[in-house]
């Protein structure tokens, strides 16, 4: 399985793992993402089927506010088996691109920037990609105003969001 071969080849990489009929999971420490990354591709993980983020404000793990979870969902091409990676993040914290590895990352990340605001170092071309360049905030944090707001009007200081 491949979460036990990620413990062999990359001790202390991930941090927390669940496999619920096949739904595989694995929460990696943010220092070893790029490492089991490209072991889960050595080992047939070849296709990143998404990457997206989840945002959890005001999250205390173990005395550390995490606010995001970046996800991956992986799929091996030869055996169909799915591989879901989570890295966890506070705000202001970036992750290393993985468009080395996978070019589908190029708009996954730039999508993740634009709606979330994580940044991904390295990154050939991090700009947004669904909103304009100017616009305030982040679409998809939950502290993004419920009705939208006016994003016009948002980019007045007097605007209850703040970027």
């Amino acid at each position: 399985m491949i979460l036990e071969r990620i413990d062999e080849q990359l001790p202390g990489a991930l941090l927390d793992r669940h496999d619920f009929r096949g739904d595989v999971t694995a929460v990696v420490a943010k220092d070893r993402y790029l490492e089991t990354v490209d072991l889960a591709f050595k080992e047939g993980f070849q296709q990143l089927m998404d990457l997206t983020a989840v945002d959890w404000p005001e999250r205390d793990l173990d005395g550390r506010l995490v606010r995001f979870d970046v996800v991956l969902h992986l799929l091996n091409l030869a055996t169909q088996a799915r591989l879901r990676l989570k890295v966890r993040l506070a705000e202001h914290e970036a992750l290393p691109s993985i468009t080395g590895r996978f070019h589908s990352a190029d708009w996954a990340e730039r999508e993740v920037f634009d709606l979330f605001g994580i940044s991904f170092d390295g990154h050939p071309n991090l700009s947004r990609l669904l909103t304009w360049e100017d616009f305030p905030g982040h679409a998809l944090r939950k502290d993004f105003p419920l009705d939208g707001g006016d994003p016009f009007c948002m980019a007045d200081s007097t605007a209850p969001y703040t970027h």
